[in-house]
């Protein structure tokens, strides 16, 4: 990261142009701010470009005060994301084919096989999102009325991506500016290690989108941002994370969607018939 900012650096310099010079220290600061704030944010770029854990990451949060005063829970945090199914754009919005139907009710027939119980359900406010969410609770057997919407969940551009996609830098960078502070803000509301109260591991069930998804899971692990376009996740695909009372995020499963049949399995929605010819 230090050796990036130093190339750019003096790539800008030596075209002569301090408007670019500033401009890219501009972007860059930006990009940064949504780690940290305050006299704090330096020292965090720092250990995250090392590779270094933060192991306060979440201790900000009030509920969370009695464990930076070494008083720390046994219990575990699990929390599991599932992209919702193939879908399609109409004209009263995006809504599942009949083959993300069936790969909702594939995704909720795993997780119910699973055995977990489920202490939390949230969903994206998207139509999309949405239906995957309640087909998945009727495989579970739960309540609809169980179901959050969250309007931090919405799709959107989470970070300029590296590789970045092929819309133009203008367009990108205003997406990130739309779109950034409040997938940011998702992280921040649902990824934090359990307080001192809590006895029993948990289990969290977020239904949403591929970039969300991809964003946070290299958020919770601490991996550079800008990498969430080099990962790919199918619909109605599952990952889970595991906070530990330690603060420590791990890993189980990946964008999993080998319970679906090879027919089923599909990361792009279908493309548009074409017309007939005759």
């Amino acid at each position: 990261m230090r050796y990036s900012g130093v190339w750019r650096s003096v790539g800008a310099m030596s075209c002569g142009s301090l408007v670019t010079y500033l401009t890219i220290r501009l972007l860059e600061g930006q990009k940064a701010s949504i780690y940290s704030s305050g006299d704090e944010g330096d020292g965090r770029r720092d250990a995250l470009a090392s590779g270094a854990w933060l192991h306060h990451w979440d201790l900000d949060k009030p509920q969370l005060q009695k464990v930076a005063n070494d008083q720390e829970s046994s219990a575990l945090r699990h929390i599991i994301l599932v992209r919702h199914g193939e879908y399609t754009k109409t004209s009263n919005g995006s809504h599942l084919t009949e083959r993300g139907r069936r790969q909702a009710e594939r995704t909720g027939q795993r997780l119910r096989e699973m055995g977990f119980s489920w202490d939390h359900v949230v969903a994206s406010t998207m139509p999309r999102a949405e239906e995957t969410a309640q087909i998945i609770l009727k495989q579970l057997n739960l309540d609809p009325l169980k179901l959050k919407r969250c309007t931090l969940l919405p799709e959107g551009t989470p970070y300029p991506g590296d590789p970045p996609s092929k819309r133009s830098a203008r367009r990108l960078e205003l997406a990130y500016q739309r779109d950034g502070p409040r997938i940011e803000a998702a992280f921040r509301r649902y990824f934090f290690r359990a307080s001192p109260e809590q006895e029993h591991d948990s289990y969290l069930l977020i239904v949403g989108h591929s970039n969300v998804i991809r964003y946070l899971i290299l958020r919770a692990l601490q991996l550079p941002p800008a990498a969430w376009t080099r990962l790919n996740l199918n619909h109605g695909s599952i990952t889970w994370l595991t906070v530990w009372p330690s603060g420590y995020v791990t890993l189980r499963c990946l964008g999993d969607s080998g319970f679906m049949p090879i027919p089923e399995v599909t990361h792009r929605r279908p493309l548009p018939a074409k017309a007939d010819s005759n």
